[in-house]
């Protein structure tokens, strides 16, 4: 906990002032829940949260901030009458911190913030209006990758999907252990997918190599990346108020080792990540609390990026336009069965 403490603020650090580098962006968005709910209420849950995580990171080897001006956005909530509406809005907000000269941390909410922030991403100097360009690393513990459930194509379980639709050129998944028999036929005749399944990961004679092989493939990585972390990846026993928990999944210190790993590669721009699927525990405080230290090791692996030189502010110096209906013109019928 700060000295100077700023209740609401992400781990209790006051705003800054002019400029930020970091920017921690709370989106209060849950309109696609099919389980349990509480989505809305945990960005709030996890700010409360981070007021009683240790400023100090050990991979760091400093207190945070360390040097960097951090900023935390009031809470959004979507104000359009209609779904596709409130996804415009969402882009429309995320797009505020893809200028190239801060690095966004967006806590949700439900998955389903997700394509909304990808669209708003093009926009993002390394990115360069070309998504194809841009890698989704996804812990998870569903595939996300339906083409609709219970008749909505916007779905949280439609996330990973519509997030490729929307133009990402790649995806890598770990964790997922809850899958329709539709997603596996996507993941298996999809290049651009990469799925670990935590049968395989977490299997008690053989998932340490599984494993390695994860860790692997993110140092093979190269060009932009978005990191999203649905707290449900994790272990339900580290998140049980969380929407979906799903028991076997990924321990938090393998959540730990893959954001340490992805942010080391020196050939990969993390240009954004969000944390979601956050839930207020109403019998203790180990989910929010759980979420709050996971944003907190990737503010820190930001940091140690930018301190290393593996990161560094790309101010985009052209205003491009940006559909602010991109979602409610969105063509359903044109995705691809598969």
């Amino acid at each position: 906990m700060s000295d100077d403490f700023e209740e609401g603020a992400f781990l209790g650090l006051p705003t800054a002032v002019g400029p930020a580098d970091i920017a921690v962006v709370p989106l209060a968005y849950e309109l696609t829940t099919s389980y349990g709910t509480g989505a809305c209420d945990g960005p709030r849950a996890c700010l409360d949260a981070s007021a009683q995580v240790e400023l100090f990171d050990d991979h760091l080897g400093m207190d945070l901030p360390a040097g960097q001006a951090m900023v935390t956005e009031p809470i959004w909530e979507g104000s359009a009458p209609t779904l596709r509406g409130q996804l415009d809005e969402l882009a429309a907000h995320a797009r505020l911190f893809y200028h190239g000269g801060v690095f966004p941390l967006f806590l949700g909410g439900e998955h389903g913030i997700l394509p909304p922030i990808i669209h708003a991403a093009r926009h993002h100097p390394a990115v360069d209006g070309d998504l194809s360009r841009l890698t989704i690393v996804q812990l998870d513990a569903h595939a996300d990758l339906r083409s609709s459930l219970d008749g909505e194509i916007f779905s949280h379980a439609c996330a990973a999907s519509r997030s490729l639709d929307v133009g990402a050129g790649r995806l890598l998944q770990a964790g997922v252990r809850a899958y329709s028999e539709e997603e596996l036929v996507r993941i298996n005749g999809d290049k651009r997918i990469s799925t670990f399944f935590a049968k395989d990961t977490q299997h008690p004679h053989g998932g340490s190599e599984v494993w390695q092989t994860w860790l692997d493939e993110l140092r093979s990585l190269s060009g932009p990346v978005h990191f999203t972390l649905d707290i449900d990846g994790l272990d339900g026993a580290l998140v049980p108020a969380t929407g979906t928990p799903v028991p076997g999944g990924l321990s938090f210190w393998q959540a730990v080792e893959t954001v340490e790993t992805l942010f080391a590669n020196p050939k990969v721009v993390v240009i954004s990540a969000d944390v979601n699927e956050i839930v207020a525990q109403t019998d203790g405080v180990l989910t929010q609390f759980t979420a709050a230290l996971l944003a907190t090791k990737i503010v820190a692996n930001h940091v140690l990026a930018r301190r290393e030189g593996r990161w560094s502010a790309m101010l985009s110096t052209q205003e491009e336009p940006f559909d602010t209906a991109f979602f409610k013109d969105f063509d359903g019928d044109a995705i691809s069965a598969v």
